[in-house]
């Protein structure tokens, strides 16, 4: 059972630290690769089932309005969709407990695999530089979803003072989460990994999302960190620059989601699955009841796109081309059949043809595609969006956002043409339509306190920004979202809810 990393699967079948002994099993080189595996399994949990047709990453689509539902069968999804979720809402339970599991397998690693000798001094470097960085990734989700969090950074047992933890507030969270992010930068970690397993571009990429988000609301550290998210993110663009075909953007939309091409190039740090273990869990994305996939009528359509967010991409875009980009209006009868039109636009961006078969070819069956959480594609937008912040658009700048529109085979308009506030806008319309659909749309708003009209293709306050998708406005409540019930129920160290929640 003690395996080490032999392939980019076998880490997804490790049994889980806490069903062992810690005292009697952190103890050789293998138990420490055992456990770290464990602690990347448990972050598939934030993609894990919500009740019938849902999945807990909806949470964080449904309140973007670039996404409704066909189906309308799970309440809690409903709620979501309708802005009336509260701490009782499952998605919402699922993440904290998910977050807080790879926290917790996280603080095992780090405080155990240390005292392991003999042990090779790189190897364990690079075990505790990942166990840093999925802590930090999981603190992340966890202090832009809930604000003041609790920071346990030290395993727990019902005898410790922290077993009931209050809330911390932001900045400290944030403080630790860089402080994780620059120790795993030290490691002698590889640039990619085509086992799954963080390199250093991950690294490099999640420290300049955090420094752009502290930038932004609710921190607003401004140009200090604008500075320091575009020197990262450039750090990354250099590497890639120098060394094309190790980082770099695929030549095409369909190689974004082709399980042959995973953990390569464009796909700088993913959620791995195998069907051994835990097939992809995107599938609430294809259409509602309709042949589409080897085995017929397979999908639910609790998560499709907003007509008008579809609508709002550039003529000629190839990301809203059918099955060339991101969606899809036509498709195969179960899989490899005649072509049949769909009747509406669905998300591609998540559908796995190798799997569910295309034009003329049968499908294998096994949903492997992984679930991309960094490309390099948003490390670009990334730069483009922090250099702007610090004066105007450069030349650097103006190529990084370029080189998006350019796979998007778009014209992009001189780079003289730009003001700050317009390439500013242009930006971010990039980052809604070249990142949908990947759990990041939310936190944007949240950052820049505005909202996309698909409409006009400009951006709305925050507050007040009707969803597209229930026309419902958004409050500033939403700019977070509620504690967990039961957390509040079990943990009186908690205290208080958020605005605008029930108690």
């Amino acid at each position: 059972m003690l395996l080490g990393p032999t392939s980019c699967k076998d880490f997804l079948e490790e049994m889980p630290p806490s069903n062992l002994t810690p005292d009697s099993f952190y103890t050789i080189p293998d138990h420490a690769e055992s456990a770290i595996v464990s602690v990347y399994a448990d972050m598939r949990g934030i993609y894990g089932g919500a009740g019938i047709f849902s999945s807990t990453w909806q949470m964080l689509e449904a309140p973007t309005g670039t996404s409704g539902t066909e189906t309308a069968q799970n309440s809690d999804l409903n709620n979501l969709y309708s802005l009336v979720y509260d701490g009782n809402t499952g998605h919402i339970i699922n993440l904290w407990n998910s977050l807080y599991r790879v926290i917790a397998n996280a603080n095992l690693v780090l405080e155990k695999v240390p005292a392991i000798t003999p042990m090779n001094a790189d190897q364990k470097a690079r075990i505790l530089a990942e166990a840093r960085f999925l802590r930090a990734w999981s603190y992340f989700h966890a202090v832009r979803v809930w604000g003041d969090v609790p920071l346990v950074l030290t395993p727990q047992t019902t005898s410790t003072p922290e077993f009931n933890p209050g809330r911390i507030p932001q900045e400290q969270v944030y403080t630790q989460i860089v402080n994780d992010l620059v120790e795993a930068e030290k490691a002698p970690l590889a640039w990619m990994n085509s086992n799954g397993r963080v390199g250093m571009a991950a690294v490099k990429s999640q420290l300049a999302k955090v420094y752009l988000t502290m930038a932004g609301f609710p921190l607003s550290k401004g140009a200090s960190h604008f500075t320091l998210a575009a020197n990262k993110s450039l750090e990354v663009i250099t590497y890639s620059t120098a060394n094309p075909t190790v980082v770099g953007l695929f030549p095409t939309y369909m190689d974004v989601h082709d399980e042959r091409l995973e953990n390569r190039l464009e796909h700088l740090f993913s959620l791995q699955y195998n069907v051994l273990v835990a097939g992809n869990p995107m599938g609430n994305m294809f259409p509602n009841f309709k042949p589409v996939t080897w085995a017929g009528q397979g999908g639910t359509g609790s998560s499709v796109p907003v007509a008008a967010f579809f609508n709002s991409y550039e003529t000629g875009d190839f990301r809203a081309r059918d099955q060339d980009g991101w969606f899809y209006t036509t498709y195969f009868n179960n899989g490899n059949g005649a072509r049949f039109s769909l009747g509406a636009p669905y998300i591609f961006k998540h559908f796995n043809f190798v799997s569910n078969g295309r034009e003329g070819t049968a499908g294998t069956r096994n949903d492997n595609l992984n679930v991309p959480l960094m490309r390099y594609a948003e490390v670009l937008l990334m730069y483009a969006e922090a250099q702007n912040e610090l004066g105007a658009p450069n030349q650097a700048a103006y190529d990084a956002y370029k080189r998006i529109r350019d796979r998007a085979r778009l014209t992009t308009p001189a780079l003289g043409t730009f003001t700050q506030a317009t390439f500013r806008e242009a930006v971010w319309r990039e980052r809604w339509w070249e990142l949908c659909y990947e759990q990041i749309t939310w936190f944007d708003m949240v950052r820049l306190r505005r909202g996309f009209n698909p409409v006009t293709k400009s951006f709305d306050n925050f507050v007040g920004h009707v969803l597209p998708s229930s026309r419902v406005a958004l409050q500033a409540t939403q700019l977070l979202f509620p504690i967990p019930r039961p957390e509040l129920l079990n943990n009186p160290n908690l205290k208080t809810q958020n605005p605008g929640y029930p108690n």
